[in-house]
């Protein structure tokens, strides 16, 4: 299993050109752990056609249904705060290159780069099932997360809908929910959300990474910009959803040093609850990130690669929990007093699991659900 190779001497066979990949997160296609080698780009001869960047067709997105028999994914992790969770769709067309979730495509034989934001798989019947697992004799209900792993509002939400049908779902059972998004689009839900926050049933949380704009646009291409995430957290506690803001992830030498204005300028709109994450570098997203760091910032590629080891003892990333989401040694103690300063002179609460103040006790199977249940 490949965890951090060398970078290459020559150029690199899974590479595209600039072109094919505008508007993408990933620099190259390169295959996930469970591959037998690298799959270098097919060469046909058109060697003038092939590398011309301005003929070079850029990646397109596909969606394919995920037939997942089951929608909601149990976990033991000790320091996430939560021991459910719901995602809608596997790989995310926000194409941010830091992404934790990008190693999950090498389960379905694809790769972690570009093909984790372009081949996309959206759970069509996620609400269906969920009404099914929720009203099994025996559930006993706790916040369920979504967006966990990928975005749940990420562009194709809008024409599928599916997270909607699952916000649908958990409304009716009276469910506690907590959603992670970076997108706008949470706000068309507001009708749910609305209804379900006056039953204190939910929570959300909207991830900033940046206030550059510049920077959002190489290191989130696809994702809202700045501004506009600043504005949906406005808009979510204005409508009286518990709202918090992740300053995530916190990049040493890239945009550390925006913590504390990230922070400031979520509870000027109306946070009540914020938390960091250090970058987290596991399997194939350490070799996506350094070709990132060569392509937009060579100049400083290696310090912060160095910077990052600082953090993980020596490697770019260690697993172990309690430390995965903070990092260790100096660097990654200075960090995390500036946050608890910050925290501190702003008044926030830290975000923890993100559940706290969540009711399980309105939980209740709908007799419909119950009925239908039954007939099985």
């Amino acid at each position: 299993m490949r965890t951090e190779r060398e970078a290459p001497d020559g150029p690199d066979p899974t590479v595209l050109a600039p072109q094919a990949r505008k508007g993408r997160g990933a620099v190259s296609n390169r295959p996930g752990r469970y591959e037998p080698g690298e799959r270098p780009l097919e060469d046909d001869g058109w060697d003038s056609v092939q590398k011309d960047e301005a003929e070079a067709p850029p990646l397109r997105t596909t969606v394919q249904p995920d037939k997942s028999k089951t929608v909601i994914a149990w976990n033991e992790s000790p320091d996430v705060g939560f021991d459910r969770s719901i995602n809608p769709y596997r790989g995310c067309e926000h194409g941010c290159i830091y992404c934790f979730a990008r190693p999950t495509h090498a389960y379905l034989g694809l790769s972690p780069g570009l093909d984790f934001e372009t081949r996309l798989f959206a759970k069509h019947d996620a609400a269906a099932i969920l009404a099914r697992e929720l009203a099994k004799p025996g559930y006993k209900p706790a916040p369920i997360g979504i967006g966990t792993n990928t975005d749940p509002y990420q562009p194709i939400e809008r024409e599928l809908r599916i997270t909607r049908q699952v916000l649908e779902v958990l409304d009716r059972f009276n469910h506690p929910v907590t959603i992670v998004t970076k997108s706008a689009l949470i706000l068309r839900d507001l009708d749910i959300l609305s209804r379900m926050a006056q039953r204190e049933l939910v929570q959300a949380t909207v991830s900033v990474t940046t206030l550059d704009p510049d920077l959002a646009r190489k290191l989130e291409p696809r994702a809202p910009t700045p501004p506009r995430r600043l504005a949906t957290i406005e808009a979510l506690a204005a409508a009286g959803i518990p709202t918090g803001v992740l300053a995530a992830p916190m990049i040493p030498a890239l945009n550390d040093q925006e913590m504390e204005a990230i922070l400031a300028a979520a509870a000027a709109r109306g946070v009540v609850r914020a938390g960091y994450v250090l970058l987290r570098l596991p399997l194939e997203i350490a070799d996506l990130f350094r070709e990132w760091l060569q392509a937009h910032v060579p100049d400083r590629a290696e310090h912060v690669l160095s910077l990052m080891r600082d953090t993980r003892d020596g490697k770019l990333y260690r697993s172990g929990f309690g430390t995965r989401m903070r990092g260790t040694g100096p660097y990654a103690e200075l960090l995390r007093q500036r946050y608890r300063i910050a925290m501190r002179k702003l008044g926030l609460a830290k975000r923890g699991g993100g559940a706290q103040g969540l009711r399980n006790d309105l939980f209740a199977v709908p007799q419909a659900e119950r009925a239908q249940f039954e007939l099985f």
